[in-house]
């Protein structure tokens, strides 16, 4: 089971998956990213949730945090915790992406930046 949110928070945009991330949900993943693209707000991709992700959910993370850096948008990726994490850590993409330590502090990092 997913579920994708997009919200906003302090005047950023928050894309919050939950569940497992993969092909099957890839789609929506997109969808929720050309919502966040769309707004114009710096940028959350709040991954706590996320319990799985295979390396079509990684590459879309990857694209978006791209394409929204290229779009002068600051974007803070939380990383999850455990086993969903393993896939960032092998791939080192956890050392490439601009990564927060909670939601809390992904928000306060960009706020701090107006």
């Amino acid at each position: 089971m997913h579920d994708i949110a997009v919200l906003t928070e302090n005047g950023v945009t928050v894309v919050s998956p939950k569940g497992e991330l993969d092909a099957f949900t890839a789609p929506g993943l997109s969808e929720a990213f050309g919502r966040a693209q769309g707004d114009g707000r710096d940028v959350v991709v709040d991954l706590a949730d996320v319990a799985f992700m295979d390396s079509t959910a990684l590459g879309l993370v990857v694209r978006a945090v791209r394409e929204l850096g290229e779009d002068g948008r600051a974007v803070r990726v939380v990383l999850p915790r455990g086993t969903a994490r393993r896939v960032f850590e092998i791939t080192t993409v956890d050392r490439v992406l601009p990564v927060a330590g909670s939601r809390t502090d992904a928000l306060a990092e960009l706020v701090g930046e107006r």
